[in-house]
């Protein structure tokens, strides 16, 4: 499967350099080795391989800074960025520029990276790559929400529970920019959260018929199981805005999914959670609470959004509130003990 497939290593050690390329020719594949970021650039401006595998702590150019570079001059190159232990934030913000997956050192188990790789390369094939990332990889929740768990998904998300500060360096990576603004609509958030636990993450995306789709998640309330129940979680809200529009009865559908998914797999738990969608047109913000609850200002009189299911039991049979914003802005102020700090402002600039 790996026959006749070019991958380029860039990587500064090279005895791991050594092993991973004897092993990937013995698989067929025509590799080529740099040992750093601007050697790699070099090597790709001499020819583009079918998959880039970097290292992110490298000599000369940081891993990050090669990997920014590639993004820029190749963003359809799959790549695949490997990692001492304790760099998730860098790992995290790697990810948003467009790598596929990631690996951690010390490597114990060669066919991870011959898993990883085939996965990656799966996507290319099929020409999806370009609105997927690397929940997706792992989740595959495109062809089918009872996916099996596959030994690269278990040898992450094992390596995740086993350090839960990388865990946690990861999800507060993958926090979107802090202020956004798409046509005459501003998003901003607002957050103090603790070092000591997981944190409240949030994810959005605009979108190009004046609709604005959010989610927030309470990763702790998940217990151990939280990184991997909020990973899954943004792998669904991914590829169900990649494939349809936003609305009440699609997302009640995406919680239906997921609640599903959360029962079925044994790395996920029920968590507590908010979706929204902000319908410009209609100056009106519909929320639905998944257990994460919350006060909803946006005409000067409180609104309180609660729910007591989480998702992952029964939040799907509750049913959307809808938020009037006829006066131009709302702020979205979670109101769980401890959470009480984390807020979601969307303002109309032109009112």
């Amino acid at each position: 499967m790996l026959d006749g497939k070019e991958v380029l290593i860039v990587e500064d050690d090279p005895v791991f350099s050594k092993i991973i390329a004897s092993f990937l020719r013995h698989e067929g594949c025509v590799v080529r080795e740099a040992e750093n970021g601007l050697d790699g650039l070099k090597a790709l401006r001499e020819g583009i391989p079918d998959l880039l595998l970097s290292d992110l702590s490298m000599p000369v150019m940081t891993g990050l800074e090669f990997v920014e570079e590639v993004s820029l001059e190749y963003p359809m190159l799959p790549v695949i960025v490997i990692s001492g232990t304790g760099g998730m934030s860098d790992v995290a913000q790697a990810l948003r520029f467009g790598v596929k997956d990631f690996l951690i050192k010390p490597i114990d188990d060669i066919m991870v990276v011959k898993s990883a790789i085939l996965s990656v390369l799966e996507e290319s094939d099929s020409c999806t790559t370009t609105d997927t990332d690397f929940s997706q990889q792992w989740f595959k929740v495109s062809q089918n929400a009872e996916q099996p768990l596959t030994e690269e998904l278990k040898w992450h998300l094992d390596d995740l529970l086993d350090n839960p500060g990388s865990a946690r360096d990861l999800l507060m990576g993958l926090m979107p920019e802090q202020d956004s603004q798409q046509g005459d609509w501003r998003l901003s958030y607002h957050s103090l959260q603790s070092a000591d636990s997981n944190p409240v993450v949030l994810d959005y995306m605009w979108m190009m018929d004046g609709k604005m789709a959010f989610y927030m998640v309470d990763s702790g309330s998940a217990g151990k199981n939280g990184t991997a129940t909020t990973l899954m979680i943004r792998a669904f809200f991914n590829e169900y805005l990649r494939s349809q529009d936003a609305d009440e009865r699609g997302f009640i559908h995406l919680v239906h999914q997921i609640e599903h998914a959360i029962k079925k797999s044994t790395y996920a738990s029920p968590i507590r959670a908010m979706f929204g969608i902000l319908n410009a047109s209609d100056n009106q913000l519909d929320v639905l609470s998944a257990g994460l609850n919350a006060v909803v200002d946006g005409t000067g009189s409180a609104v309180i959004v609660k729910n007591d299911f989480l998702l992952g039991i029964d939040a799907a049979s509750t049913q959307f509130q809808a938020i009037d914003l006829s006066g131009g802005s709302v702020r979205v102020s979670l109101s769980e003990v401890g959470l009480t700090s984390f807020s979601l402002d969307i303002q109309r600039l032109i009112v």
